[in-house]
């Protein structure tokens, strides 16, 4: 433990001053609206049948405030990513039950815990069964066609990662051509216009917002291609040596085996993704950041669509709710706060008494 400790130390002596101390304001899109995220507080804002806008604020559930050593930067990606697709999905099902003018599910996101745990490893292990399983299986595919060499090889590993971003770009590109799809990446514009106009000290009006770039370096989705191109570079150097220091023979053992090494470096892998995106986005004016910031601000023309007005004016009803600092604002989410711990204080008597 001394080795690691020291080891964390020295990362963070030589990393510490890239470390990016970039604003604390975040979004995400939902249905019909959009949320926003100030420090520990959410705010959602979503635009209902009769046209009104609903605006309601959570705390942001939080990891890293419950274990404060995962705070620490190359440290805090994967739990921080963790917190992201608790509130996103808790965001996502609230924001589809207003739009639908259902007000049953108002305080809670609507989802019980089990039903949040649920959807939760669904949607991980979906993910990583898309991104991580199936471009090995075709790697492997184009071995057995005599394409490729074995994972020894750097060619494996490149088909790996051409699959890998063919179905991430697939996917993107299949999923604009639905209808709700679309609104939900017209608002990811408005989010972003919003969030610049709020960091260039901007009129917050709909308006002046709309001049505004609907392109952002923090976005998710220059995360989520960061974790994708760490994760080629990575495997294709370490699965190699891996399979040096131990190689349990035999075929289908041997897949599974590299199989369960890449799933578990995606916790490493989001850690220095998020540290770079950090990093980026703080500097959006530096030139090597802009260099680092390229593909995903390309990639963003695809999942952002231009605006209207009256989309921009739901994220910034969402920005000035998650920016309040009322009494009143304070008493809303400490509320909140209490009633999530709870909440979450009867799941884990559940997962124990299983």
């Amino acid at each position: 433990m001394l080795h690691v400790a020291n080891f964390l130390s020295s990362v963070r002596r030589v990393f510490g001053p890239l470390v990016a101390q970039a604003s604390s304001v975040g979004g995400q899109a939902v249905m019909e609206g959009v949320m926003m995220r100030n420090a520990d507080t959410l705010a959602i804002a979503v635009r209902k049948c009769d046209n009104s806008i609903y605006v309601e604020k959570w705390p942001w559930f939080s990891l890293t405030d419950r274990i404060p050593w995962v705070k620490k930067p190359f440290l805090r990606g994967f739990p921080v990513l963790v917190e992201t697709l608790v509130n996103g999905i808790k965001a996502l099902n609230f924001s589809a039950v207003q739009a639908a003018d259902e007000p049953e599910a108002e305080g809670d996101g609507g989802l019980k815990t089990w039903h949040l745990v649920l959807t939760l490893v669904m949607s991980v292990g979906l993910a990583l069964g898309l991104f991580v399983v199936v471009p090995h299986l075709f790697s492997l595919g184009m071995e057995s066609l005599g394409l490729g060499s074995d994972m020894d090889g750097i060619s494996f590993h490149v088909w790996d990662g051409i699959f890998k971003l063919a179905i991430f770009l697939g996917y993107i590109v299949a999923i604009s051509f639905v209808p709700d799809i679309r609104r939900v990446f017209q608002y990811h514009g408005a989010e972003h216009k919003v969030i610049w106009a709020h960091e260039k000290g901007g009129e917050m009006t709909p308006r002046s917002a709309k001049a505004f770039s609907r392109l952002h370096p923090r976005c998710g989705t220059t995360f989520l291609l960061f974790v994708l191109s760490l994760s080629i570079v990575l495997h294709t150097v370490l699965v190699p040596l891996i399979l040096q220091i131990y190689d349990p023979g035999g075929s289908i053992l041997r897949h599974v085996y590299i199989l369960g090494v890449k799933l578990l470096l995606m916790v490493p892998i989001s850690c220095v993704a998020y540290e770079l995106i950090k990093f980026a986005g703080a500097r959006p004016g530096n030139p090597f950041c802009r260099v680092l910031s390229g593909p995903g601000l390309v990639l963003q023309n695809l999942t952002t669509h231009e605006p209207d007005e009256t989309q921009l004016e739901v994220a910034l009803a969402a920005l000035e709710a998650a920016l309040g600092t009322s009494a009143e604002d304070a008493v809303e989410v400490e509320a909140f706060r209490n009633e999530d711990a709870e909440c979450l204080a009867q799941g884990a008597n559940v997962a124990g008494s299983a």
